[in-house]
């Protein structure tokens, strides 16, 4: 099976499922024309984000384009079914209507269910990437039901690369050696305040050409922003003192090498071998120009030195040429 291809930078479209607030049918379809003006030719949902809001859009602002000019991720794991009118209201962050209730479900029924209604929202006949998404209580499940349909599915071609997407590393690698995954998506979990997947996640991703897309590079806003505020969030809950005044001091290099913090937060991550893509999520067209705005900053090399001799990087963490 050929290798799908992914861009550098490649789109989150859980905004687009009206993430913690409503974003308007204009401003998610804005977003993805922004991102594919931008050169963006990988797009990530979810039928998770929005209760399927997040895919019918993605799906929508897609339509009219060439089918073969991008590459489409989605993922299994959180099955939607129908509820009744009057039914309590969405509770997991999205700002949507409770037609639907998610349900944890990574038999293979459940896979292929899964996939069947995200193929219908996004209006495609394939997606290129299916992940097991955040089974992190469901690790045996995975392998006895959801990785064998994962893998019959690649093997039929109905999808061309298959893995799983989390915010944690260990669980990964353990992935990594014990299946024949192709793509990972590590959410959060290597970052410029975080660099714990060098110990195994990455090495072994490198041996066994395993590719990885870095979600959560801004580390749900602690580094989005060129100071860190004091009510800064962190792994979606608000920052420890500590870990903010950590991102001011990395704040503090950076702006002596005349880069913000946003920018090399996004160029960090893809100078390692494993790292395929860096996924940034945004809500609207300025979001995304923004966000390619920083992708495609000038770093100086002596950033990353400066901050290896601060403490504030580990020396094993490869630089950006």
């Amino acid at each position: 099976m050929s290798r799908v291809a992914l861009s550098r930078l490649s789109l989150g479209c859980a905004p687009l499922g009206n993430l913690y607030r409503p974003t308007s049918d204009a401003d998610a379809r804005g977003a993805v024309e922004a991102a594919w003006d931008a050169g963006v030719r990988y797009f990530d949902t979810a039928p998770h984000y929005g209760l399927g809001l997040s895919e019918r859009r993605l799906g929508a602002a897609l339509r009219d384009r060439p089918r073969d000019a991008f590459a489409v991720s989605t993922k299994v794991g959180r099955r939607l079914e129908p509820v009744a009118d009057g039914e309590r209201p969405d509770t997991e962050g999205y700002a949507v209507a409770p037609t639907h209730r998610r349900v944890w479900d990574f038999t293979r029924d459940g896979v292929l269910r899964s996939l069947e209604s995200s193929l219908e929202r996004l209006g495609l006949d394939r997606v290129d990437v299916l992940f097991a998404h955040d089974p992190d209580d469901h690790y045996t499940e995975v392998l006895d039901g959801a990785y064998p349909a994962l893998e019959e599915l690649r093997a039929q071609g109905v999808v061309r690369s298959i893995g799983a997407g989390m915010n944690q590393a260990g669980m990964l690698a353990d992935f990594v050696r014990h299946t024949d995954m192709d793509l990972l998506m590590l959410a959060g979990r290597y970052t410029l305040l975080e660099q714990g997947a060098l110990d195994d996640l990455l090495p072994l991703c490198e041996r066994r050409g395993v590719r990885i897309v870095a979600a959560g590079v801004f580390n749900s806003g602690l580094l989005a922003r060129d100071v860190p505020p004091d009510d800064a969030h962190y792994d979606y809950a608000a920052a420890p003192g500590e870990l903010v005044a950590r991102a001011r001091r990395i704040a503090a290099v950076c702006g002596r090498h005349g880069v913000t913090l946003p920018a090399a937060a996004l160029a960090f991550p893809l100078a390692h071998p494993a790292v395929a893509s860096v996924c940034v999520g945004a809500r609207s067209a300025a979001q995304v120009e923004r966000n390619a705005a920083l992708f495609a900053a000038r770093i100086p090399a002596g950033l990353w030195a400066e901050l290896r001799a601060e403490g504030l990087l580990r020396e094993d963490a490869p630089a950006p040429a």
